[in-house]
């Protein structure tokens, strides 16, 4: 295993802080309400941000992400790269890439998933039915990514569904609540082996471990952001004469939180480093997502209790990231059902 990035992967993450740092500010943040960022999403496409995971993989991915998170920025770059570039690059035709991809890496496609898949969406003769409560960034996208019950994956205008209503979560993702109704899809992929256990249902796996991938970066990204902040803050602020970071029981408490930090970064790049060495990344996923739900709870909750009455303010920046952080551990399975999902992989397993 070797985490150490390469070259572009690292041109790639410095490029990324630069750009966030610039233009994800507090004040413009505050200004985007739950909306997303157009000028930010402009500039990181402008500078081939989103076009660079193809070159870069999953860990690249997972490392630009972490920017983000660092920042909370508001954009939709962790689902249009997982469900739009990586999952066109891997699973569709030669001709659905040469179609998509162009419109992927400007930024004029923006495509997010209904994932996890829970049997909610059918589908019959290329016709989609069924609800999906929340989808992230679903009022950003021009096509969102629909596992079927078999774990087929379809890709669906989001103008051809009967409706997208705006959903408010904890974190300001533009999300909806997608409504489908016979509504048109494209296979993604090869149309053989579908059904149960089929590819199709291979394709469905391997994106939501993907996903389960990324999204742990963005909240290791997420975490770290809120430690540096809650540093910062108890630095600088005293009680009783001296600086709150001075004081033994806050040591003990940001020192947790950056080993809790640490973990769901370096599991994050443990799978991210299987995936794209096209190893078996599924209990790593798994792995990495459960870090990321019950040490990122953890974290974000750290960071904003350090904070004392500042934390409590709405309007102070570490509060966007404790909204993120729990919006984050529940998202794609809380910790307690990934644990249980990790049980039955292993349980079927060599017990050895």
């Amino acid at each position: 295993m070797d985490f150490t990035p390469t070259e572009e992967q690292e041109a790639a993450r410095e490029l990324a802080a630069r750009i966030f740092a610039d233009l994800a500010t507090h004040e413009r943040l505050g200004a985007a309400g739950s909306g997303t960022d157009t000028e930010l999403w402009k500039a990181l496409c402008a500078a081939g941000l989103p076009g660079a995971v193809e070159e870069t993989g999953l860990l690249g991915l997972v490392l630009l992400l972490e920017e983000q998170g660092r920042v909370t920025a508001q954009v939709p770059f962790a689902a249009s790269c997982v469900y739009g570039i990586l999952a066109v690059t891997r699973h569709g035709t030669e001709e659905q890439r040469a179609r998509l991809l162009p419109g992927l890496r400007d930024g004029t496609t923006v495509v997010t998933g209904a994932f996890p898949e829970r049997g909610a969406v059918v589908s019959r003769d290329g016709r989609l039915s069924g609800t999906v409560e929340w989808v992230p960034w679903l009022r950003d996208a021009s096509h969102v990514l629909v596992p079927d019950g078999n774990g087929a994956l379809w890709l669906v205008r989001t103008e051809d569904a009967a409706r997208v209503d705006p959903v408010e979560l904890t974190a300001p993702w533009s999300a909806g609540r997608l409504v489908l109704d016979g509504a048109p899809g494209e296979r993604l992929g090869d149309v053989e082996g579908d059904g149960a256990g089929g590819v199709g249902a291979a394709a469905g796996a391997d994106v939501l471990a993907a996903a389960r991938i990324a999204f742990a970066g963005l909240q290791a990204g997420v975490c770290a952001g809120s430690l540096a902040r809650a540093v910062e803050y108890t630095s600088v602020r005293e009680q009783f004469g001296r600086p709150l970071s001075t004081h033994q029981a806050v040591q003990l408490r940001a020192a947790d939180a950056h080993m809790d930090t640490e973990a769901i970064r370096v599991t994050a790049y443990e799978a991210a480093w299987r995936f794209d060495e096209g190893l078996d990344a599924t209990g790593a996923a798994l792995t990495a997502a459960w870090w990321a739900s019950e040490a990122g709870k953890r974290v974000v909750h750290a960071g904003q209790h350090l904070h004392g009455g500042m934390g409590a303010d709405l309007d102070h920046p570490v509060h966007r990231h404790f909204l993120w952080g729990r919006q984050l551990d529940a998202y794609l399975g809380c910790g307690t059902e990934l644990l249980a999902e990790l049980g039955d992989l292993l349980a079927e397993g060599d017990p050895s």
